[in-house]
């Protein structure tokens, strides 16, 4: 039972993670059909924030101020880059936020070095929240999954109960009917823009101090958290939430099972001819874990092309 129970709760933390940095891109592309590369660098960008404001203000004042600060510079990247190139399409935009990706992982090697950095669990919470087995599980882990729990829903009330909502709603899908009643939407969508790169900082803020701050902790995330957002369906904040938990429960399940396919082809009389085949049906599947969240995205591009919960065209 611990062997599996141990994975699963692994896999819905991980999943959780990547939820909180997937949500901001969902926001963004969902509100205003952005698709922003450079996503993953606000991740980046709150981890390093939080780890050089921590010796000044300390942990906990650093994970909130942090992701203000990178809520700021979203703010600056989409009112005097973005918004410059958003009348010449997705291209446009996928070029300009892949090369602003590049910039700032160059600038935090410049300010940061380019190597790892100390930031740590802090102490109020660098202790067992229970044992499983002979497993000590980390109070940590359950705090970042509280904190994405918590993110989800502020983010879904928001949008579904208030009349911030309503507005961000109308000026996307009513743009010249919301200008009409007085709404600014370049400033609506600017603020929108603010509030998904705020996210992936909260994210990076909070998770950097218990996985690596690195200059290559972007790279790491950065494709899957498109993979995250193209299998939920893009602009579906539930779907990338259920994308979130099902990949990090099937990685973190797959990462533990010492054994190929071709032993579960055993199970069927064809274990023979499995290793007769050899190839990929010989890997143990611990070792295509890493494949295994894109392998889940073609299959649902193939039966659902918009996703598991996105809008059917």
């Amino acid at each position: 039972m611990e062997q599996l129970a141990t994975p699963l709760l692994n896999g819905v933390i991980y999943g959780l993670l990547l939820f909180m940095v997937s949500a901001g891109l969902t926001l963004i592309f969902g509100m205003m059909g952005i698709l922003n590369f450079a996503h993953a660098s606000f991740y980046m960008l709150g981890a390093y924030f939080a780890y050089a404001l921590q010796d000044v203000f300390g942990f906990w004042p650093a994970i909130i101020v942090s992701p203000l600060l990178v809520g700021v510079v979203g703010i600056l990247v989409e009112r005097y880059i973005l918004r410059r190139v958003h009348r010449f399409g997705h291209a446009h935009e996928l070029l300009i936020t892949f090369g602003l990706s590049f910039i700032i992982v160059e600038l935090v090697k410049l300010f940061f070095g380019n190597y790892p950095v100390n930031y740590r669990v802090p102490a109020s919470l660098d202790f067992a929240a229970f044992t499983m087995g002979s497993l000590d599980y980390p109070a940590y882990r359950l705090f970042m999954g509280i904190v994405a729990i918590g993110m989800f829903v502020a983010i879904y009330l928001l949008l579904s109960r208030t009349r911030v909502g309503i507005v961000v709603r109308s000026a996307i899908h009513r743009p010249k009917m919301a200008e009409a009643l007085g709404h600014n939407v370049p400033r609506v969508f600017m603020g929108v823009f603010g509030v998904g790169a705020a996210m992936a900082g909260l994210a990076g803020a909070v998770a950097g101090a218990f996985y690596t701050t690195s200059p290559n902790m972007a790279l790491e995330l950065g494709v899957l958290v498109f993979v995250v957002v193209v299998i939920g369906g893009l602009g579906s904040l539930e779907g990338a939430m259920l994308a979130s938990l099902l990949i990090g429960i099937v990685t973190s399940v797959a990462v533990g099972i010492d054994a190929s396919l071709a032993d579960f082809m055993a199970l069927f009389g064809a274990g023979d001819l499995a290793r007769e085949i050899g190839g990929i049906l010989v890997l143990k599947v611990s070792s295509l874990a890493a494949s295994l969240p894109f392998a889940l995205m073609l299959l649902v591009l193939l039966v659902r092309p918009s996703g598991l919960m996105g809008d059917k065209e």
